[in-house]
């Protein structure tokens, strides 16, 4: 069966699911949901025009660019870049200044994005919003280093507390196996408790990309510890820019200090950590330390947790162990990494939407039998 994925907030789609069923107006709804009615009544249209892709994500590029550059400048600034291919925006807009043509650099840069002359490595999209959480345990960071200097086809992997920028974890796991991440995570939540979200790019093993939405073995897992999981955008990686900046500090000790042999690489790693945690002062804690700022957390790691409870009212059903639902007399494959699991479905209309726990992973449309996979969405949307 075809199927397409895209992305929806967990806030739209509680939305469109409330309003549909009639209990509360409108005014009602747009309050308790902090919006306003015109976006109400918007997001509720695009949801009966085109479902779950009505209310995901739209670019923000307008239809038409009435104060688009006028053609004789956007020549002139595609002929100095090609005459200077290794200048930027900003230098290039200070030759057009001494040309008499006074353009801001932003436009400079848009121009040669236009034209295909900036290349990718050389983009730094900003990332949408700053968020720092304010306790620890609220957000922790996770990524692998770059495998640059180590000797090994991947690099240390890293599991970061965003409020206190304290080390909870630096393994040399050297693979990306789930099972060697799930070992390594499991002995952090032994010794630190259970976080109450985790931030990860869209890298394996807790991304899956030959899977709709996403879902890995090790997604399940933490999501089994009532972990909110978040996924920062693709080529976003400011997103995770705390633990980015740890790497960036691991990667210059490496290089002045030298490793050992590397049976010796773990201990390196070990006597980093607790330098990084309890020596080295912080600029972003007042040159406080992470340790001085950090506690362990008071969620208890669960080795067998107990099964997920749905609301009463809910409509439950079981997907088969490849992870398929029968409903109406059809087969709609959900996911295999969820075989066996329970799921709710909610019916908006014509439109079936089966949730696993709190999250959205598909909406099957019967009215022209489709089926769309959501990718994880942001359980918080101020993230």
């Amino acid at each position: 069966m075809a199927w397409r994925t895209m992305e929806v907030s967990e806030q739209r789609f509680r939305f469109v699911a409330a309003a549909s069923c009639g209990g509360s107006s409108m005014t009602s709804l747009c309050a308790k949901f902090g919006i306003s009615r015109p976006t109400g009544y918007l997001w509720l249209g695009r949801y009966r025009k085109g479902g779950v892709s009505g209310i995901g994500e739209r670019g923000r590029r307008p239809q038409s660019s009435p104060t688009r550059t006028e053609k004789r400048v956007e020549d002139r600034i595609v002929a100095l870049r090609r005459e200077r291919p290794d200048w930027g925006a900003r230098k290039l807009a200070v030759l057009l200044g001494r040309e008499g043509v006074c353009v801001p650099a932003s436009t400079v840069h848009h121009v040669l994005l236009r034209h295909g002359l900036v290349r990718v490595e050389d983009q730094h999209p900003q990332a949408l919003k700053r968020f720092e959480r304010e306790q620890p345990n609220q957000l922790w960071q996770m990524d692998f280093k770059s495998p640059k200097g180590w000797g090994q086809n991947v690099g240390p992997l890293s599991v970061l507390d965003d409020a206190t920028r304290y080390v909870i974890a630096l393994e040399g796991t050297w693979t990306t196996r789930a099972e060697a991440v799930q070992e390594r995570l499991t002995a952090a939540f032994l010794a630190c408790g259970l976080p109450d979200a985790m931030l990860m790019d869209h890298g394996t093993p807790w991304w899956n990309t030959k899977a709709a939405g996403g879902w890995s073995q090790l997604t399940v897992w933490l999501m089994k510890q009532d972990i909110q999981l978040h996924f920062c955008a693709i080529r976003h990686p400011q997103t995770q820019g705390k633990v980015e900046r740890f790497h960036g500090a691991l990667e210059s000790a490496r290089r002045r200090r030298g490793l050992p042999e590397p049976e010796q690489h773990q201990n390196w790693l070990d006597s980093f950590r607790h330098e990084y945690n309890h020596v080295r002062p912080h600029e972003a804690l007042a040159m406080q330390t992470p340790a001085s700022r950090w506690q362990k957390s008071q969620r208890v790691y669960r080795p067998e947790p107990p099964p997920w409870v749905y609301p009463a009212e809910a409509e439950v059903h079981q997907l088969t162990s490849h992870g398929v639902l029968h409903l109406r007399g059809r087969r709609w494959p959900i996911s295999r990494t969820l075989g066996g699991e329970q799921v709710q479905i909610i019916r908006i209309e014509q439109r079936i939407n089966i949730l696993y726990r709190h999250t959205l992973l598909r909406e099957i449309d019967l009215a022209n039998h489709g089926s769309t996979a959501v990718e994880p969405w942001l359980a918080n949307p101020q993230l």
